[in-house]
């Protein structure tokens, strides 16, 4: 593994488009939340350094959003890709959730005037004069569907967006919104530990044509195999210590699932990182990982998923060490979790 100061060495990264009508992206991508948001504290020179590094690496899709340390992680990436080609970075951001001056939470927001106005301020925050990917961050039950995307494909029309994503939606609600615009991607959970998406969701997205962008691939850092029991998540900038995963019993249980994890990747000479990011990868060419790497060293690791190759018994030995629904807790606690139309 390199250490947080040594450049960061070009990948063959494969290339896959987003969708029928989405743009075509390298097979990794880069979230940007946790260098503002959400999982303690970040060193903002070796963010920016990692995101630059992503982009020499091949990386293309950087995913964002207007409320991850409310307008600082916009800030940070116009920053890496100052005196850079804008054309080389596929830029997807997303908006409507509302927050206050102490950062807490305060519902969402996709009225037709809202969308106008949060992506007036992404541009110029981002300082460039359209964004690539623009998708609401969650479904606002007070707004149909059909609204809120028909005031994105007014600001297709206008140039100001190139495309429309979704985040986190149901197979009927997707059905909606693609009814009304061509949708790219459906960003959403997906990894060993959340496959609830196979039943219906996925089937819908790739029926329509809509690519999807995996994020939580290592499960916020639960199958990155470097958490530990020990590890304090106390800080309350971090939000990991509130989720049901990460706590007492669950967290015992799902580092065990981890361990046997660990055995599978290092008969493949693979980082327990690795093996989790190229399994997502491998469930079809129209799944674009994205993985939430805050330094060059996890950059590194997980670019090093992109020539694992795995074969039939590979994938086989993946899933007998984490089968499906054998994580223990939810994704979020109960309330969060009914915010999340792709759960109902």
């Amino acid at each position: 593994m390199t250490t947080s100061s040594t450049p960061t060495v070009r990948h063959s990264l494969d290339e896959r488009r987003l969708g029928a009508a989405g743009p075509t992206v390298a097979g990794l991508g880069l979230g940007l939340m946790g260098m503002s948001d959400l999982y303690g504290p970040a060193d903002e020179a070796e963010s920016v350094a990692t995101i630059r590094a992503a982009l020499d690496a091949g990386v293309t899709l950087l995913d964002t959003g207007d409320f991850y340390g409310m307008g600082h992680n916009e800030l940070l990436l116009r920053e890496a890709l100052r005196g850079r080609d804008r054309e080389n970075a596929v830029i997807s951001v997303k908006f409507g959730a509302l927050r206050g001056p102490d950062g807490s939470w305060g519902g969402i927001d996709t009225r037709p005037a809202a969308v106008k106005n949060f992506l007036g301020y992404t541009l110029q925050r981002l300082g460039t004069d359209h964004v690539d990917i623009y998708r609401p961050a969650r479904f606002d039950p007070e707004v149909p569907i059909e609204e809120t995307v028909g005031a994105l494909a007014d600001l297709v029309q206008a140039g100001w967006i190139r495309h429309i994503g979704l985040s986190e939606v149901g197979a009927d609600t997707l059905r909606r919104a693609a009814a009304v615009h061509p949708i790219a991607d459906l960003q959403i959970e997906y990894s060993l530990h959340s496959r609830g998406i196979e039943t219906d969701i996925l089937p819908t997205a790739r029926e329509l044509g809509v690519g999807v962008t995996a994020y939580g691939v290592l499960s916020r850092g639960l199958l990155s195999g470097h958490w530990s029991a020990d590890r304090d998540v106390r800080d309350p900038r971090d939000f990991r210590a509130h989720l049901p995963r990460f706590t007492g019993e669950n967290l015992e249980a799902n580092l065990r699932l981890v361990e046997a994890l660990r055995e599978v990747a290092e008969a493949r000479g693979a980082t327990v990182a690795q093996v989790a990011i190229a399994w997502v990868a491998s469930r079809g060419d129209d799944i674009v990982p994205l993985v939430g790497a805050r330094t060059r060293s996890r950059l590194s690791e997980s670019l090093g998923s992109t020539t694992l190759e795995l074969t039939r018994d590979d994938l086989a030995a993946i899933e007998a060490a984490v089968p499906a629904d054998a994580v223990a807790g939810s994704r979020y606690d109960a309330m969060q979790m009914s915010f999340l139309d792709s759960e109902k």
